[in-house]
Order: structure tokens, then C-alpha cells, then sequence
């Protein structure tokens, strides 16, 4: 069984209404057998279930410690230039990198974020000139009071968001990870799908490491861009890979576990 099928343990189940009894085969997991093999799976892959439970929202506890483990494993694996370009604000800037890697880790196809324009408010004030009062114009159509223009601070429809006040990180392939390769459909005659050139598969965007750059230097103003992609980012795209690794290890375990 794969570790996603695992999380309806914690959805509650539908009352149904029909005729059709519940699958009773033999090698159906019940309830307590997915319990007890996710707590087989946690003891020996405690990293990766930790990561996947706070990833899914399952445990808050859990995505908390994946941070410190990811802190801890960042430190160790920081070049010595990391550690002098950070200097005493080195602890600090390790958990502030665990931090985005795992919020990049938890990243899906169906993930949001508040729109940067709007706040996520939905709605953008602006200073509009607004008409208080049409005036008035007499029988023989000549102008007898003009009209009262004044400048007003109205609210209007944010264009980016289009007033949802949420940006969703799906990427151009609806979140499939592909795309119709229109030179070999046209070639061939038949639909042929490639893999999605802006995601690589994954189905979503990835957060820029421009985002983690700029919370780095608000604990190091000094730290250079060139010094970020030569020296931090490899070790920013390891704490993301190492969440991955370990989600994998533990799915496999859990895999091992239930096909017993």
C-alpha cells in the first residue's frame, strides 16, 4: 500500500446508504492494521513520516519537528564558507532556510498564496476623481451649476488575483506535469503528450530562490547575490531534496510494512 492511501485513517468516514457491504477481504487493512503499520513505518522512518504527515496537514507537531531536524542537518552540512559568510547569526539563518525549504517541500498543485498586490484582500484602494453631484442643466440646455468633481479614495477589483485574493502555484499543465507536444501530434496524426517544460513534471511552481535570498539578507544585508548562488543555494535545494528523499524512504518502508 502506498503511504497516500494511508491518510483516509484520518478522514472520517460516510455513512452510505446502499446495499452493498463493505469489502471484507482478507487482505483488506482495517483501521487498527493501518494504525499500527504506520507506526511501524514511523519507527524506522521517522524523518520521512514526519515530514509527510506535516506536509498533509495531519500534524502540526510533526511539520515542527521536520524543521528542527532539517535545522540540525543544514548545520552539518553548511561549507565552511556558509558559516563564515553567516558568522554569529549562523543558527538563525539555518532555521530560516529549513523553514522555506520545507514550505517549498509542502508546495502542491493545489497550493495558494496570498496575492502580493492585494494582500490578499482582493481589492486594490486607489484615488479616482468621483462625480458628487451631475449639476444641473435648465430647459434651454445651457449649464446652470456645474458639476462637483472630487478626488476620492475608491476600492477596485484587483486584476491579478481578479479579486480572489489567493494566487494558486499551479502551473500551465493544470497540474498534470504534461502538456500536448503539438510537433509530434501534428507528425504523427495523434495526440502525443510531452513533459511540461516549465514545472518538470512536478505540476506546479516551485518557489523561487530569490524568496529565500531575500529572507537571508534581512539577517545578512552584506551577503551578495553571486555569493547566494555559489555558496547557499545548493544548500537551500538539499534541504528540499532531503524531504523528498526521506517522504520517499518512509513510503517505501510503509510499502514493505503492509504487503506482509
Amino acid at each position: 500500500m502506498k503511504l497516500e492511501n494511508a491518510l483516509k485513517q484520518f478522514n472520517p468516514k460516510t455513512q452510505t446508504f446502499t446495499n452493498v457491504p463493505p469489502a471484507t477481504a482478507s487482505d483488506s487493512l482495517s483501521g487498527p492494521d493501518l494504525a499500527a503499520s504506520m507506526g511501524m513505518a514511523e519507527a524506522e522512518a521517522e524523518f520521512g513520516m514526519g515530514a509527510f504527515l506535516g506536509k498533509n496537514g495531519i500534524s502540526q507537531e510533526d511539520g515542527l519537528r521536520t524543521i528542527e531536524r532539517l535545522t540540525v542537518y543544514a548545520m552539518k552540512n553548511a561549507g565552511k564558507h556558509v558559516g563564515k559568510a553567516a558568522g554569529r547569526r549562523m543558527a538563525h539563518c539555518m532555521v530560516t532556510l529549513a523553514k522555506m525549504a520545507y514550505a517549498d517541500y509542502c508546495q502542491s498543485a493545489g497550493s495558494t498564496s496570498d496575492c502580493p498586490h492585494c494582500q490578499g484582500q482582493g481589492l486594490i484602494s486607489k484615488v479616482h476623481e468621483v462625480t458628487t453631484y451631475n449639476g444641473y442643466v435648465g430647459a434651454d440646455g445651457e449649464e446652470k451649476i456645474p458639476p462637483v468633481v472630487e478626488n476620492q479614495r475608491v476600492y477596485v477589483l484587483c486584476q491579478h488575483c481578479n479579486g480572489k485574493g489567493a494566487i494558486s502555484h499551479r502551473c500551465r499543465c493544470n497540474g498534470t506535469g504534461r502538456v500536448r507536444d503539438l510537433e509530434k501530434s501534428s507528425l504523427l496524426g495523434a495526440p502525443v503528450d510531452k513533459t511540461c517544460e516549465r514545472c518538470t513534471g512536478r505540476g506546479f511552481k516551485r518557489t523561487p530562490g530569490t524568496t529565500a535570498y531575500k529572507a537571508i539578507t534581512a539577517l545578512l544585508p552584506d551577503l551578495h547575490e553571486r555569493t547566494w548562488n555559489r555558496n547557499w543555494r545548493p544548500l537551500y535545494e538539499l534541504l528540499v531534496t532531503k524531504c523528498e528523499q526521506e517522504e520517499n524512504h518512509a513510503d517505501a518502508v510503509f510499502h514493505r510494512i503492509t504487503s506482509r
